[in-house]
């Protein structure tokens, strides 16, 4: 099966071409470095000649939320028109968990829009939702820093390893689309703030983290489960101390 992964060269989407193309699938690494651009369109029409499943996992370049909204909406028409042009049969793309609860934080407001064109687009299509990746939880804390103290909201918490959610993303891709959404979580569920305090006292970072129902998250307001799936959800296999060890014997 030929699969164009559009973003094949970034974190998600290099351990997903890797996957496919172990499975025996010819899995196009697609990006403006390979000269396939989703966001401008060149490029796509050669890229998708043939292909039977399109895996869209391009990220913004900015999170201004202008240009990330602009951003998602113009790579969701580009790819949705070369796959009506190509025939492509399934379209799969990597959204968040949460996109439908956190409208005041652009990033989450601009992948809901994505979704949307896609709901609409009239390819056949699975969403994956993700929780937030474990990939990015030095983020998280330095988004919530201030000095030696980390200010975050106590709502729940469930971040999923880059490794699982290309797996899961790569089995998707190779059944029948659902032309719905499916939520993808890692297997441990703990308040945000308790979670970044593990991770941080794991890498020996001193600063301490606090408790704060006001603060935000890139701009987003946290209710209590504006981060976590509110039903069924496909759970990873890789907790947080297994994430740690496996981070740590890469190093």
């Amino acid at each position: 099966m030929k699969i164009v992964v559009i973003g094949g060269t970034g974190l998600i989407g290099s351990k997903t071409v890797s996957i496919l193309r172990q499975a025996g699938h010819e899995a196009i690494a697609a990006s403006p470095s390979q000269g396939i651009n989703s966001y401008t369109g060149e490029g796509l029409r050669e890229a998708l000649a043939g292909a039977q499943v399109v895996i869209d996992l391009a990220n913004a370049p900015s999170w201004e939320p202008g240009a990330v909204l602009d951003f998602f909406q113009a790579t969701s028409r580009n790819l949705l028109a070369a796959e009506a042009e190509a025939g492509v049969q399934h379209h799969v793309a990597l959204s968040i968990v949460g996109t439908d609860r956190m409208l005041d934080n652009g990033y989450f407001r601009a992948k809901a829009a994505q979704e949307q064109l896609i709901q609409a687009g009239g390819i056949p299509y699975t969403i994956v939702r993700a929780t937030q990746f474990m990939e990015f939880l030095g983020g998280i804390a330095d988004a919530g820093a201030a000095g030696e103290v980390v200010k975050l909201a106590p709502g729940q918490f469930q971040p999923i390893a880059a490794d699982d959610v290309a797996a899961i993303v790569a089995e998707v891709a190779t059944v029948a689309p659902r032309s719905d959404t499916i939520d993808i979580a890692g297997p441990e569920r703990a308040p945000l703030n308790q979670f970044i305090a593990r991770y941080l006292k794991a890498v020996d970072d001193p600063r301490q983290v606090l408790a704060d129902p006001e603060a935000r998250y890139f701009g987003g307001r946290v209710a209590e489960l504006s981060l976590v799936p509110l039903g069924e959800a496909r759970l990873g296999r890789i907790n947080l101390d297994e994430w740690l060890r496996r981070a740590q014997a890469a190093a």
